[in-house]
């Protein structure tokens, strides 16, 4: 592609060298460069990309976008200065890869909790209905049947674009992506053109990143800001910031609620632990779920299906016909006669969301155990709060470690511990080690019990100093139950 061409899209404050260069690829990592590649300089969080611009030249770039020219301009490069090369990334990487949302259906979903599960399950309604259909996920990235690996909830602009790009090859119709508050500040993505927004809910999470709760929901709110007229945003009313998220969109706004009138209307008529009973825009449904947190999550699917052009006794068929999402809410049996369930919950909300669910089903007939801790090198001020809550809806709680990352997992319990006065401690255990936490969680357990593994879900790797360990909740369980035999 010539770099005239694809430079078209971006606001650009000054030129120098040829810009009739024909461009092969284009990239934000320097040590990805290939000869004939476009490096654009991104200064991001942890480093500034413009100080790369020497290795990707010695690459072999043979463009660079950047915000400020380098002191010393290599004759043999072309230098297009941009006001915001994140911006320009986003842009320059859809036009690169062809434009792939202009020829697809792309969804995003966004929020604090529930976007892996509203995500995964559209996903797999519109496969039930028959389309070719992408997945952008936290746990996984889907072309239609096939598989590939996933490091962010939401990739880089040019990682996302490619991957588009192959969607749209693939001939996939519908693509739902998750779309995370990270995402949204550094403009990842900028360019895709969006057919609807679903928004899910919005509690404490990322403010090791945004600092403030105002900046985190700004940074989703900038989402349905830029949502064109002819999209729809399906916004849940029963959030304090449901509507919040959605007052400056020129899309179409829609609504879902378990407690109010709206548009997608649901009620959580039975639960157990096999499942619920629900009843959405007076039409009952039964669902392999657990939990109002899935109702509403359930609902968001039903919703968006029907804004796309589904009738609603078809996507009450296809809810029926789905399972739980790996790591969310995963419920096992133990040999002695208690449930072992299995969950992402990593923020105070999701945990209370979870605990509530268990409650819902136990109805005061069995204990819960709860085993717990908080990621390393995020938001410590969670982390007190994370106990708090696990104490209040647990009869017993192991305090362990998670993912401690570069910090020690003893300093993580001790911040998590500081949360709780000398009563509440007396049914707290702190157990460093996770493999033990859990195992104790079910020597502790008896017969109609539950004990809660929470925080890791679908993850199968402890990241420590670095490192990712393999170690995976649920396998521990299960060598657990082997021994209960």
């Amino acid at each position: 592609m010539k770099l005239q061409e694809l430079i078209k899209q971006i606001q650009i404050n000054r030129i120098e060298g040829n810009p009739e260069l024909e461009i092969n690829g284009i990239n934000i990592d320097s040590r990805l460069i290939q000869p004939g590649n476009l490096f654009i300089a991104l200064k991001g969080t942890q480093s500034d990309g413009h100080q790369y611009i020497p290795v990707a030249i010695e690459k072999g770039a043979t463009a660079i976008v950047c915000e400020t020219l380098p002191d010393s301009l290599n004759e043999s490069v072309t230098y297009i200065v941009t006001p915001d090369t994140e911006v320009a990334t986003g842009k320059l990487a859809t036009h690169f890869f062809g434009n792939p949302t202009e020829k697809l259906d792309l969804i995003g979903v966004t929020g604090t909790n529930g976007k892996t599960t509203t995500t995964t399950l559209l996903y797999n309604v519109f496969r039930y209905f028959g389309y070719k259909t992408g997945l952008l996920s936290t746990v996984c990235n889907y072309i239609d049947g096939e598989e590939l690996p996933t490091t962010h909830t939401t990739p880089d602009p040019i990682t996302l674009n490619r991957l588009l790009g192959e969607m749209a090859d693939a001939g996939c119709k519908y693509v739902f992506m998750e779309v995370s508050s990270h995402a949204l500040a550094q403009k990842r993505i900028s360019g895709l053109k969006f057919k609807g927004g679903i928004f899910t809910n919005l509690t404490r999470d990322h403010l090791d990143y945004h600092e403030t709760f105002a900046n985190y929901l700004k940074a989703k709110k900038t989402f349905f800001d830029q949502l064109p007229k002819n999209a729809f945003s399906l916004t849940n009313l029963d959030d304090k910031n449901g509507l919040v998220m959605t007052q400056n969109t020129r899309s179409t706004v829609y609504t879902y609620s378990l407690r109010s009138l709206a548009d997608f209307k649901g009620k959580l008529l039975e639960s157990h632990f096999e499942g619920m009973i629900l009843n959405f825009n007076q039409k009952e449904l039964i669902v392999q779920f657990i939990g109002k947190f899935n109702a509403y999550n359930l609902l968001a699917v039903f919703g968006a299906a029907c804004l796309l052009g589904k009738k609603e006794e078809d996507v009450l068929v296809a809810l029926s016909t789905l399972t739980p999402v790996n790591g969310r809410f995963e419920s096992l049996r133990s040999p002695k006669g208690y449930t072992a369930i299995v969950d992402y919950a990593h923020t105070p909300d999701a945990l209370v969301n979870v605990l509530n669910a268990i409650h819902g089903v136990l109805e005061g007939k069995g204990q819960v155990i709860t085993v717990v801790g908080a990621g390393g090198n995020r938001d410590k001020g969670k982390r007190p709060i994370m106990a708090q809550e696990a104490v209040k809806g647990s009869n017993r709680v192991i305090i362990t470690s998670d993912n401690p990352r570069f910090e020690e997992p003893q300093t993580i319990i001790e911040d998590m511990l500081a949360g709780l006065d000398k009563e509440q401690r007396k049914n707290v255990l702190a157990i460093t080690d996770r493999r033990e936490a859990i195992r104790t969680a079910c020597m502790l357990a008896q017969t109609g019990d539950v004990v809660l593994v929470a925080g890791k879900g679908h993850e199968t790797y402890q990241e420590i100093k670095g490192v990712k360990h393999h170690f995976d909740d649920k396998e521990i369980l299960k060598e657990v139950f082997e021994e209960e035999k």
